[in-house]
């Protein structure tokens, strides 16, 4: 499912505390447990302090539409914000563009997102005689500035130590020729290589117990559409914390 190429950033953070948040999935009461936990944390600790999200702000949990206004809002002084796209935001724009069918897209848990934002998917055969009037009045309603801020986020932040990806990468490649679809959707050949990775990568897209933490990679997806636990790692002075809400 390609989509347009996506921006890729490089930072070097020096000693900047960065916070990396697992995948959310239309569940704002948590992202704001999460943010908070990270406030009180990162009083502690000096200078400004880099927020990072992971992507997959959207489907199957409740309030789709609320977190991505939330994510669009300015984060508090002292601190800066990254959020990379997930491949739940690409299939969005998928459907948006013609890309991808409704049928498709609803098997991705996209009936909560459209009910987030007032629209009751199950009413659809009744309003709509056609498939093409009723992707029109779907597509005509989601708001614009939404629209525009997915289509706005990067697809991976390039740290000197640290990768900070959705999926994951493909080992077999550099990281300057990484492919979108495999940095939002890879899995298997990622998990499974023998190939040696470049430097730490921390991502989401699977989900786990609880995070997975390797030598060389950190998965902090642990499902928290359907576990109440969303993730944060924070990363400074070459020490990883982990904590949960």
């Amino acid at each position: 499912m390609p989509s347009n190429p996506r921006t890729r950033l490089q930072l070097d953070p020096g000693d900047m505390p960065i916070y990396a948040i697992g995948d959310i999935h239309g569940r704002l009461d948590l992202l704001r447990q999460a943010e908070q936990a990270i406030f009180e944390d990162a009083s502690r600790l000096p200078g400004r302090k880099l927020i990072i999200t992971l992507g997959d702000y959207i489907d199957r949990g409740p309030a789709s539409a609320q977190v991505i206004s939330h994510l669009m809002q300015p984060v508090p002084d002292g601190f800066d914000r990254i959020s990379l796209t997930g491949n739940h935001e690409m299939m969005m724009l998928d459907y948006i563009d013609g890309k991808m069918s409704y049928d498709s897209w609803m098997m991705t848990g996209a009936d909560a997102l459209l009910h987030s934002y007032g629209i009751d998917p199950n009413q659809m055969p009744g309003l709509f005689r056609t498939a093409s009037k009723r992707d029109a009045f779907i597509r005509d309603s989601l708001p614009k500035a939404h629209i525009e801020f997915l289509r706005s986020l990067p697809i991976l932040l390039d740290t000197p130590a640290v990768l900070f990806v959705h999926a994951g990468i493909d080992p077999a490649r550099s990281i300057d020729n990484q492919q979108d679809d495999d940095l939002v959707f890879i899995r298997h050949r990622f998990f499974e290589s023998d190939l040696p990775l470049p430097k730490l990568v921390v991502h989401g897209h699977t989900p786990v117990d609880q995070p997975d933490v390797q030598e060389m990679r950190l998965n902090l997806d642990t499902g928290a559409f359907r576990s109440d636990r969303l993730t944060v790692a924070r990363l400074w002075q070459g020490e990883v914390r982990l904590f949960s809400t």
